[in-house]
């Protein structure tokens, strides 16, 4: 209420300000004054020309000037209105007054009627933290896209963007960048499975043919390849074969390495269709975000998605401290820590996963692949 207060005070001082003047008196022109100069005027020639320091034809054509700016003078003081019976005055007075009570009143009329006086503030400091807090991974996915307008052929800057459009929700872009990297770099069977996934997802979880294709390409170029396998099972699940689909879970499970993240999605996915899932070697971890996870990603807002996508990471970092032999979760991680920006985290990690992968050759050559494609091998 104070601050309603202090605004109309505002309000009323700079409309006194501008319209005092019409309050005050305009004093009568002079216009008397003016008659007797050029009469003093006229008396001066008349002098002069009798001294004989004018000629006649030159007084007579100073006095014709002087009496004709004499006539106007005397004209302009009888035009001049005498305000002694105050009514211009009252009028100036009231049209002040009514300025006064009118503008400030339609002012708050204007604003009540179209403005917004239920809203809550929005203190500056918040919204600059909210600015903030959202600005670097929105930022780095600007600058990584601009490089690419300028540098369509580097597949760096498309592995790195993929996965992040994933979780974002933008799956038609996550489809092209996958493309993409298949295209510049080669096809490896986690990207033919990251291809098959973003095709899911842009199908609202649906295995499309395409998507099929991709899946059984991966598992072709790698018969372990546990994302591949289990969209496989979700494509025999969608198509009506259950029996098929329980098959390739259950083989999955067997064969899952002692904490296999995705061990507890597969479990589920054969509890969903009625099946009793083995227990794992050992109990897993929480898995990583599931096709459907990505899709209710589309629906949270920009605040909400990073903070999923840095909760994400810090989850991944911390079960891969623990099973250090997931080759998919250490090519996430190193892919996270640099669309963050946190190249000295991603050199770490990069170190941490040779070392973790250091007695299976052929998961060392991938992650050698994946360090060198994301510039972290100096």
């Amino acid at each position: 209420m104070t601050l309603w207060f202090v605004f109309a005070l505002m309000t009323a001082a700079a409309v006194f300000a501008v319209l005092w003047p019409l309050s005050r008196r305009v004093p009568i022109a002079a216009g008397g004054s003016d008659v007797a100069v050029y009469r003093d005027q006229l008396d001066e020639i008349a002098r002069d020309r009798a001294s004989g320091l004018i000629g006649e034809a030159e007084a007579e054509a100073a006095k014709i000037e002087v009496s004709r700016r004499l006539i106007a003078a005397a004209d302009n003081a009888q035009a001049v209105p005498n305000e002694s019976d105050g009514s211009p005055l009252r009028r100036r007075r009231a049209t002040a007054v009514a300025a006064l009570v009118s503008l400030p009143l339609g002012a708050a009329a204007l604003y009540l009627a179209i403005g917004s006086p239920q809203l809550p503030g929005a203190p500056l400091a918040e919204r600059l933290a909210a600015v903030h807090e959202n600005a670097p991974i929105a930022k780095l996915i600007a600058q990584v896209e601009t490089h690419l307008e300028k540098n369509p052929d580097d597949a760096r800057g498309y592995a790195v963007l993929a996965p992040v459009y994933l979780r974002l929700g933008r799956f038609a872009d996550a489809v092209n960048a996958n493309r993409k990297v298949i295209a510049l770099s080669g096809e490896t069977a986690q990207r033919q499975a990251d291809l098959g996934e973003a095709l899911t997802a842009s199908a609202n979880g649906i295995v499309t043919v395409e998507a099929k294709t991709a899946f059984e390409r991966a598992v072709a170029l790698d018969k372990s390849e546990p994302k591949a396998r289990f969209f496989i099972g979700v494509a025999a699940e969608q198509d009506g074969d259950k029996t098929k689909a329980a098959a390739i879970w259950r083989d999955m499970l067997a064969q899952a390495p002692p904490g296999a993240p995705w061990a507890a999605t597969v479990q589920q996915a054969l509890a969903s269709i009625g099946e009793a899932a083995p227990a794992p070697p050992l109990a897993a971890a929480p898995p990583g975000p599931s096709a459907a996870d990505v899709a209710a990603a589309a629906n949270m807002s920009e605040k909400d998605r990073g903070e999923m996508i840095r909760s994400m990471v810090a989850g991944l970092a911390a079960r891969l401290q623990q099973n250090g032999d997931d080759i998919d979760g250490w090519e996430r991680l190193l892919r996270a820590y640099m669309v963050l920006g946190e190249r000295t985290k991603a050199q770490v990690a990069a170190a941490d996963a040779r070392k973790a992968l250091a007695g299976d050759a052929n998961k060392l050559r991938k992650i050698e692949d994946t360090i060198k494609s994301l510039g972290l091998e100096g």
